[in-house]
């Protein structure tokens, strides 16, 4: 009766030392969060023994710092403990030592739990040492898990990626895994892999294209539910598009000394640069077609006529001017200047001639500058003059040491006017050979567009502006979401990382959002060290329960054989009755036959009920890949397929289902939809083996790489094409073409060209065709002997097929429309109808000639 009742014995953790209250403490900080269930689950078994034993409880995160520790009972702890959540930054542990030595002087005979996270991050040494101290004659116990987080550190948008920078603590083990990208509505815009192999740092780079790269806001690792696994980027990560005027004739001469080389070399690592061509016609008009967010002058002179209306209506418009002194600005006058510039003082020589070069002054904390090292190096024999007006100062981001301006700049409209009054080569003045002008550039260069609205035309009054509010924060397991109440803006020029007052989310107004994250650029996890200290160390995980039943029906069985024996024995032995002697033995037969556990059944050596079903019914399945996302997008979208196909043809298939290569039969299914996952597994050689059976035994595998954003033609392969490639190595790939217009697949029930999904500028594989007979030559469709048992594309066709109840799509297409997603579907139709008929359409080419045989 015990044993058919399943009983379960969840085991008590390690008893504790004490008779005191409990003390347990939390590391809250955003490492905690991946495995917070398991914590939760940790410290919840010290106070329900807490509790069983009568004895008092207390909970503290130690993101509360000093606050007050009090015992409470272990009911009570439990409540607080189930109200802890993990906090979006990594706080100082030893802040919160006052409130515990006050605890331990007021209750000497407690335990202390400490549930740790494993990092050294947050003061973890000094922490442990002054709670063994604390401990006295009970060592504190320590949960720490073996695995530490995975963590963002900031991004580069390089000319071809973006290259998201990860972190962890230790290199014990492989880690991969996969991070997906978002925009600031929060739809996904791709994903890239990355691998640690054995070490601590890495990069997963996203290559799309860099109007889509500059839509990312949002980057996380997939499954790692952590503030610390994202990185948040603004517009001081996006990539601006520049183009460089020169004004010189002569540039081609020395292109290693000319102005538009140190522009370059300057912005290329973080801008697409592009120059005009010298001999156009009218290079500014030009370059202004190409749509910059900069648009670079380089001693350009007077601007006149449509080009100098059009360079206005660029600036208004939120376009960022940047111009350059030199000989040809000095002798010319325009009023596209932020300044009033000095006619008489504008020519080489005179009063511009210097017995001295001059250095630079320190930067006002004003200017957008302010913050750069200073370089007493850098020096300028020469520069154009601006007339002291009255609102001079205000315009001013530079200024020589004697006071005369170096770089200043103008708000008109939505837009920047910049002037660098020396020239962008080395004739007036050393800058352009310092990092310094480096710096200098691109943060001018950061100021255009978005960025511009929030931080650019800075004055004299900047200092006083107000500080940034925040807007959507991030919480510990890494989800954005409203301000709390603690939230504090933050100051102007806000540099991080994340912390209790300004945690990590974005900041200001919606059109100039500032990004903070929870670790700064170049930060480090370290592993935490407790070596050499008094303390209890285990490792955190949740006490799993144990089945009793096994055990309970062995002793039944056992007691029943004794029972048996005991008759027997109490009955005579041998020479009781025979009757009795057969009851004792049909007795003991019967708890045998009712006791013994039947042998397992092997899945492979029965026919589940879902295989039965396929069995009679013919629908579509996909690979569980086991990203859920994923796998979602696959079963939406070919529930939607099969809807259209009942709607539009005479097929009608059932449910479509999840297959599991390795272990589940194939042989029911005409088509098998596989959407490849970087960051998966690779098949066991058993799986791969059965794929390739099913291929050879005429079915058809339809492998989305959905990279079709991503692949360059001629280019590297993407992670998802080396995954691929890698399954495929253990397969018998016949030979692969593009699609050719004269296939039989694009004509099995729609005329179509391509095979169009979420993107429509991959192209799609199948099984090559030999040539077509001369006599088959104007044939209208061609076909192999049998169906092709692969078929590859990189368009994401489930995406372009899904649609939520309502029959809405559920991903935004590219380019998009209406009629891309009627393309997919009729795709995807034309898929199913091909590998369900074969070569039948391509028959049909002779039926006239079989009509004609018929007739005679």
């Amino acid at each position: 009766i015990l044993a058919m009742a399943g009983p379960i014995w969840n085991p008590p953790p390690a008893t504790l030392a004490g008779k005191g209250p409990v003390l347990v403490l939390l590391d809250d900080g955003f490492a905690a969060g991946p495995m917070w269930d398991t914590r939760v689950a940790a410290a919840a078994e010290r106070l329900t023994e807490a509790g069983r034993n009568g004895r008092p409880a207390a909970v503290a995160g130690l993101s509360d710092g000093a606050r007050e520790i009090v015992p409470v009972t272990a009911a009570q702890a439990l409540d607080r403990l189930r109200a802890l959540k993990p906090v979006p930054y990594l706080p100082d542990r030893t802040l919160a030592l006052p409130a515990i030595a006050t605890f331990m002087g007021a209750h000497g005979d407690a335990d202390i739990v400490w549930i740790a996270d494993g990092l050294e991050n947050g003061g973890s040494r000094t922490f442990a040492e002054a709670l063994a101290k604390l401990g006295g004659g009970h060592p504190p116990t320590v949960l720490s898990a073996q695995e530490t987080p995975v963590a963002t550190v900031g991004s580069d948008n390089k000319p071809d990626s973006l290259a998201v920078h990860l972190v962890r603590a230790d290199g014990r083990a492989a880690a991969r895994g996969m991070v997906r990208a978002f925009d600031l509505k929060g739809l996904a815009l791709g994903d890239a892999g990355f691998d640690f192999g054995t070490g601590t740092e890495t990069d997963a780079s996203f290559t799309f294209p860099v109007e889509l790269r500059n839509q990312i806001a949002r980057a996380g690792v997939v499954g790692d539910a952590s503030a610390g696994a994202v990185t948040l980027l603004d517009a001081r990560w996006k990539r601006r598009r520049v183009e460089i005027v020169s004004g010189a004739t002569a540039d081609v001469a020395q292109p290693l000394l000319s102005p538009n080389y140190f522009l370059n070399k300057a912005l290329a690592p973080y801008a697409d640069v592009r120059e005009v061509r010298a001999g156009s016609a009218d290079p500014i008009f030009v370059g202004l077609d190409e749509t910059p967010s900069v648009m670079i002058l380089a001693d350009v002179g007077q601007v006149t006529g449509p080009a100098h209306d059009r360079l206005e209506r660029f600036i208004e418009n939120g376009g960022l001017l940047l111009r350059f002194a030199g000989s040809r600005l000095a002798g010319a006058s325009d009023d596209l200047e932020p300044v009033t510039l000095r006619r008489g003082g504008r020519t080489f020589g005179g009063s511009l001639s210097w017995d001295k070069p001059k250095p630079l002054a320190p930067f006002d904390r004003a200017s957008p500058f302010f913050g750069l090292p200073p370089q007493s190096d850098v020096t300028v024999t020469r520069q154009v003059l601006a007339e002291p007006d009255a609102g001079l100062a205000a315009k001013t981001w530079a200024q020589l040491v004697d006071g005369t301006p170096l770089v200043t700049a103008e708000r008109r409209g939505k837009g920047l006017l910049v002037l660098f009054h020396v020239t962008a080569d080395t004739t007036w003045s050393n800058l352009p050979l310092s990092g310094l002008f480096v710096d200098m550039v691109r943060r001018v260069v950061a100021l255009s567009g978005e960025a511009s609205d929030a931080t650019a035309g800075k004055s004299a009054a900047a200092a006083e502006a107000p500080a940034l509010a925040p807007t959507r924060i991030l919480d510990g397991f890494g989800t954005l979401g409203a301000p709390p109440a603690t939230a504090k803006p933050i100051p102007a020029g806000f540099a991080g990382p994340g912390s209790a007052d300004h945690p990590p989310g974005f900041y200001g107004p919606p059109d100039a959002l500032v990004a903070v994250n929870a670790l700064n650029p170049g930060a480090k996890l370290i592993p935490a060290s407790w070596d050499g200290l008094a303390l209890g160390l285990l490792a955190l995980k949740a006490t799993q329960p144990i089945d009793l039943r096994t055990g309970l029906v062995t002793l039944a069985f056992l007691g029943f054989v004794l029972d048996g024996l005991a008759t027997l024995a109490l009955g005579g032995g041998l020479r009781a009755p025979k009757r009795r002697v057969a009851a004792a033995a049909l007795a003991l037969f019967a708890v045998l036959a009712a006791t013994a556990t039947p042998a397992p059944v092997r899945a492979d050596e029965a026919v589940s009920k879902r295989d039965m079903d396929s069995a009679l019914t013919t629908r579509l399945a996909y690979v569980a890949t086991g990203d859920a996302n994923v796998d979602e997008t696959s079963r939406l979208g070919l529930k939607s397929l099969s809807r259209a196909l009942a709607n539009r043809t005479s097929l009608d298939p059932g449910e479509p289902v999840a297959v599991d290569p390795g272990r589940d039969e194939l042989a029911f299914y005409p088509m098998l939809y596989w959407p490849v996952v970087a960051a998966a597994a690779q098949p066991a050689p058993a799986t791969v083996a059965r794929v390739a059976a099913f291929m050879k035994n005429g079915g058809t595998i339809v492998f989305d790489t959905r990279d079709a954003l991503t692949s360059r033609a001629g280019g590297p392969p993407t992670a998802e094409g080396l995954w691929l490639q890698h399954l495929l190595a253990g397969v018998d790939v016949p030979e692969l073409e593009p699609v050719p217009r004269d296939h039989v697949i694009t004509k099995t029930f729609y005329l179509i060209d391509n095979f169009v999904g979420r993107f429509g500028n991959g192209e799609t594989w199948v099984e090559a065709l030999p040539p077509a007979p001369p006599e088959q030559v104007n044939r209208p469709a061609r076909s192999g002997d049998s169906v092709s048992p692969i078929v590859i594309t990189a368009n994401d066709l489930a995406a372009g097929w899904a649609t939520d109840p309502e029959g809405e799509p559920l991903y935004p297409l590219v380019p998009g429309g209406n009629r891309q997603r009627e393309l997919a579907l009729r795709g995807g139709i034309n898929l199913v109808m091909y590998t369900m008929t074969g070569n039948y359409k391509a028959d049909q080419v002779h039926v006239r000639d079989l009509l004609e045989r018929l007739a005679h």
